[in-house]
């Protein structure tokens, strides 16, 4: 098995060093610093929400886009998952629920804020027979997420750009539609990056979104709830975690009509945090805690060998943690990253 895993993770883990990232160690070690250990403060969120922060963002994503991409899929996020299915099966279905409710018509222009690698958008470009544009803080993401986008074959449908979704580089009414599939969880000022959504968005059209939220069971007095939130933010990149009334009432604030919003995880047969805790499956052994162990020890002997960036084991552990905390996370309810949204700009805008 250690073989089967050595083999697959240089074709992926190879993209760093051909887009110039040679070491990372630097990079993990300034981030491991601006991430404190303990339960954090005012001081510590109101640093994880400066440009600093901001910063740190990028090296987050420019560090694990790779891992990200061989250990779980090109889609970077969750999934409403169905007994005995093909896990990209429940990663497709939660995509297409979007344009779905967006009423996405053939041809439309959508946007999708913070894309990763454009799994997604690709997706839905193919399925609601539309184009996508795609804005992400990562250079390398830019790079990477182009990339695959040429060799399939989808450059007239679609292309990803580098940009701050609280500040878009696109014009006043100039899409038919946005999106955003768990990236603006890695901002508190969901005002602001909502009301560059309403903005670029023309009038009438949607705007959809999954958010990462603590759920009402959270308890900001109990020791364990704060620790179990901090670790998932330092694991995954987050300045903070908003309620889900922080999310509402920041779509308020932009000027949308809320046409419908509710915690997907609450209708879920399967936890949506099973993937991260499942037991031995030939179907993703990757996904399996036995998966991440050996992936681990592959990134390790690989690095040794030179063949991977310097720090990737490093990266690797982060990961594996960080996938500890949201099991632990779900288990105790307090945490969702899928907290659905939509909302409309209104036509007399």
């Amino acid at each position: 098995m250690a073989s089967l895993m050595t083999s697959t993770i240089p074709e992926v883990l190879k993209h760093s060093k051909q887009n110039g990232q040679i070491d990372a160690t630097p990079y993990i070690e300034e981030y491991s610093t601006f991430y404190q250990h303990g339960c954090e403060s005012v001081e510590d969120r109101e640093r994880r929400q400066s440009d600093k922060g901001k910063q740190m963002i990028s090296s987050f994503y420019n560090l694990v886009s790779d891992f990200y991409e061989y250990g779980w899929a090109q889609s970077f996020h969750f999934a409403y998952l169905q007994k005995d299915e093909p896990f990209a099966c429940g990663l497709q279905r939660y995509e297409y629920v979007l344009p779905l409710r967006m009423k996405v018509h053939p041809g439309s222009h959508l946007l999708d804020l913070g894309c990763g690698i454009g799994g997604p958008l690709r997706n839905i470009a193919r399925f609601a027979r539309c184009k996508v544009t795609g804005v992400t803080i990562s250079e390398y993401q830019v790079t990477r997420g182009n990339q695959i986008i040429e060799e399939n074959n989808l450059q007239e449908q679609c292309n990803i750009v580098y940009g701050d979704f609280l500040k878009l580089p696109f014009d006043d009414c100039s899409f038919d539609g946005v999106y955003a599939i768990e990236s603006t969880c890695h901002t508190m000022f969901k005002s602001t990056v909502y009301s560059e959504a309403y903005r670029v968005l023309k009038p009438g059209c949607f705007f959809a979104g999954y958010e990462w939220c603590v759920t009402h069971k959270y308890d900001p007095n109990n020791e364990k709830h704060r620790q179990v939130k901090f670790n998932i933010e330092e694991g995954n990149g987050l300045p903070d975690t908003a309620t889900t009334e922080e999310v509402l009432e920041g779509l308020k604030d932009a000027g949308f009509e809320l046409v419908d919003a509710y915690d997907l995880a609450e209708f879920l047969d399967i936890p949506w945090y099973s993937p991260l805790s499942a037991t031995f499956s030939l179907q993703g052994f990757r996904h399996t805690r036995l998966g991440h162990y050996v992936t681990h020890l592959s990134v390790q002997f690989l690095e040794k060998l030179g063949v991977i960036p310097k720090g990737s084991a490093q990266v690797s552990k982060l990961l594996m943690n960080a996938a500890r905390d949201l099991v632990e996370g779900g288990k105790l309810g307090i945490y969702t990253p899928m907290y659905f949204f939509v909302a409309r700009k209104p036509a007399s805008y």
